[in-house]
């Protein structure tokens, strides 16, 4: 809203309070998103490769792919040997893997994954970095002696934004995958489900969407500001650092990541299940609410399969989330610099 009222005021190339445009923290977090998803997708990639050797997909099975920015579903398809995920090959281990896949089929493979998701995963992040940048210096001005607090209403408001634009862009995504439609046929189906089940039909499995991503947000967003201040107190340093930077974003990702981990297993298991009934062409309704789900995983694998995948969650989130906020920090402070640079030598011509 604030944006849109700059731009509608004639307003929308000066910097705000941050010193830089809005339309340069796009830039800034376009960067980040794209330097993330070239550095986190490998490693996805060879964990997939690992994963179908040990057991392979089946046809009409789903698994999870990260590009470090978002979570996308993919379907196996049958006899489809050139497959990325079902490409030859004995591994001994990770590290096996790289130098394999590199050798054999070059080192494009290890981002065999990622056109299809960064597709989504780079606008999904520009438009949540930017509102969150926007909505954050709004509220500090508003919030007076709780200005603290402004990251964490902040972080959670964007987050909502940028889930609820993304998420039918996501089921359309699936379903191109899992049934190989035409668009004409796609749109078709889109319809029919509209005119059967109602608009909402589109946003099917957002809410367990919201419940990890925008308490996680929140939560990120709120300790890393405040461990950015921090580490800038302790060093005696006005400015954070991409050190500094990069540490806090590793921090803030970790605690959060470890807190919402029972909303990601519960995520993370209907979006499979809704992938694998779209491949076999059946209904896509999944009854179950969160917490019957939640209750189906207490009951088959205890409290402990509420934080499956501990280790590779952390392992996955905690560099990914340090190395988007360093390289959008990076970019804002070049922006600041050169707005800076910019004025400085326009009252110097004027002056002159």
């Amino acid at each position: 809203m604030l944006w849109s009222f700059r731009s509608m005021s004639g307003q929308s190339s000066a910097p705000d309070s941050d010193g830089i445009t809005p339309i340069q923290q796009m830039a800034a977090s376009c960067s980040g998103a794209i330097i993330t998803s070239l550095l986190v997708t490998p490693l996805d990639v060879v964990k997939i490769r690992l994963q179908a050797q040990r057991s392979p997909f089946p046809k009409g099975k789903c698994f999870v792919f990260c590009n470090g920015l978002m979570d996308h579903i993919c379907v196996c398809e049958n006899g489809n040997s050139k497959a990325w995920y079902k490409a030859p090959g004995h591994f001994s281990g990770t590290l096996d893997a790289f130098i394999k896949i590199v050798r054999r089929e070059g080192i494009k493979a290890l981002w065999s994954g990622l056109p299809p998701t960064l597709v989504m995963a780079v606008p999904a992040t520009v438009i949540y970095f930017t509102c969150y940048d926007q909505l954050c210096a709004a509220l500090r001005v508003r919030m007076g002696d709780h200005a603290q607090e402004a990251p964490l209403l902040a972080g959670a408001t964007a987050r909502v934004g940028s889930a609820t634009v993304i998420s039918p862009l996501e089921l359309i995504r699936t379903k191109l995958q899992s049934q190989k439609q035409s668009y004409r046929e796609l749109t078709d189906c889109i319809r029919s489900a509209v005119e059967t089940e109602g608009w909402l039909s589109l946003w099917r499995g957002l809410g367990p969407t919201l419940l990890r991503d925008v308490p996680f947000s929140a939560m990120y967003w709120y300790n890393y500001e405040r461990g950015k201040s921090w580490l800038c107190e302790w060093y005696n340093i006005t400015e954070p650092t991409f050190t500094i930077t990069f540490i806090s974003g590793a921090g803030s990702g970790s605690i959060a990541s470890i807190v919402t981990l029972p909303f990601d297993v519960v995520k993370t298991r209907r979006q499979v299940e809704l992938g694998e009934l779209q491949a076999k062409n059946l209904s896509c309704q999944v009854s179950s609410s969160t917490f019957s789900v939640m209750s189906r995983i207490v009951a088959q694998d205890g409290f402990r399969g509420l934080f499956a995948g501990f280790l590779p969650r952390l392992i996955k989130v905690a560099p990914a989330c340090a190395i988007m906020i360093s390289t959008y920090e990076f970019g804002k402070a070049f922006f600041r610099k050169h707005n800076q640079e910019r004025t400085l030598g326009l009252l110097q011509s004027s002056n002159a």
